[in-house]
Parts: structure tokens; C-alpha cells; sequence
């Protein structure tokens, strides 16, 4: 069923950090609940939706059309938890292009203008998302992810999806020449940095 009221951890304007749209202005929508659990998570806060107040969908858009900005990104938390529908419906109504960050892990529901795959080695993507997804972002903590991240890119199907590996960033010295070798002797992948947090940022 879709929902008319979701567990909101927060909304904000900001810069799109990561990705193939990164340098872009967005406002984000930050759903709280995840049942992942990464150890690197950086919004750990996010994961228990009972510490975050449900908001309704008409608040949300209310929000976000105060800013001037057409980009609207649904995250989480694990955003796919929950029937977003109504909420795809309402924002593409004010305007807004939708793009979302999922693992996933969860049906697929709403209708996105980007869909990006962040699939994690412990909570098995659902072969769906492999068909729909413009881009698959894999977050890289050791060398045996490399080989992970060929296995998901194997999936792929949708024409023009691009491919992205991203340091987890509290490794970053460690890992990035590690993704620098194997980028220029793999060239079907980029580089994704979260550069919202060299620019200080949410």
C-alpha cells in the first residue's frame, strides 16, 4: 500500500555528492529505518524509524518547494522499506525529478528518473533493481570487493548504466590507489567520491 506518511529523519537543500549527478543542487529526503546495518554507515542515526517522528507527504512537499531546485533525492536509511508511490506521485506533480539510493534489498516501488544501486555484500539485491538501475555505486572497504563489484556489474542491464566504485571514506588513504590501479586496467568504471564531505557539507 502506499504511503501517505513516512518516518522522516530529515530534508534539506544541499549538492548531490556522489555519483553520476554530483556537483548538482537536490533537496534530499532522508527516511529514517534500514535493516542493512553497514558498518560504515555514516547516518547510523537513520536506522531505528521509531526515533523518528512519521511526516506527512504533504509536509514534504511543502518543504521542498521552497527551494529553487528541481532535483529531489529520496535516501535513507533504507528508503525501499516503504511504498513510495504516493510520494513519487506528489513530488513528480510539483515538478520535481526523482532520483533515489537503495540497496535493494526491498521491492521496488515508485517511479524514479534515476535509480542508483548501492547493492551490500550481506543483504542480497533483488534481481529487479539490476534491470532498472542507471547506475550501480559499490563501496569499496578491501580488495575482495573488486571482484564483488564484477560480479553486480555482471547483472546489469539497462542501455547507458554506468558503473562506479567509491572508497568507504574512513579508509580512503588505503583504498584509493587500490581503485586507481584497477580502474585504468578496468575502464568500464569511475570514480565516485563523496565530495560533499571535502566541501563540508550534508
Amino acid at each position: 500500500m502506499p504511503a501517505s506518511n513516512l518516518p522522516l529523519m530529515e530534508m534539506f537543500p544541499t549538492i548531490q555528492g556522489e555519483g553520476f549527478h554530483q556537483g548538482k543542487a537536490a533537496f534530499f529526503i532522508r527516511l529514517a529505518g534500514c535493516d542493512v546495518g553497514c558498518s560504515w554507515c555514516d547516518v547510523k542515526e537513520s536506522w531505528d524509524a521509531n526515533d523518528h517522528p512519521e511526516c506527512a507527504l504533504s509536509e514534504i512537499i511543502s518543504e521542498a518547494e521552497k527551494h529553487l531546485m528541481d532535483l529531489a533525492v529520496i535516501t535513507g536509511g533504507e528508503p525501499l522499506m516503504y511504498n513510495l508511490d504516493e510520494l513519487c506521485g506528489e513530488l513528480h506533480s510539483a515538478g520535481f525529478r526523482i532520483h533515489i539510493e537503495t540497496s535493494g534489498a526491498h521491492p521496488l516501488s515508485g517511479d524514479f528518473d534515476w535509480i542508483t544501486l548501492s547493492p551490500k555484500k550481506f543483504k542480497e539485491a533483488r534481481n529487479e533493481y539490476f534491470e532498472v538501475a542507471d547506475e550501480l555505486k559499490v563501496v569499496v572497504v578491501n580488495r575482495s570487493d573488486l571482484q564483488w563489484a564484477e560480479e553486480m556489474a555482471q547483472k546489469m542491464i539497462k542501455p547507458g548504466h554506468k558503473l562506479y566504485l567509491q572508497p568507504e571514506w574512513s579508509k580512503m588513504d588505503k583504498v584509493m590507489p587500490m581503485i586507481v590501479e584497477y580502474i585504468k586496467e578496468h575502464p568500464k568504471w569511475q570514480v565516485s567520491l563523496q565530495i560533499h564531505k571535502f566541501m563540508n557539507i550534508p
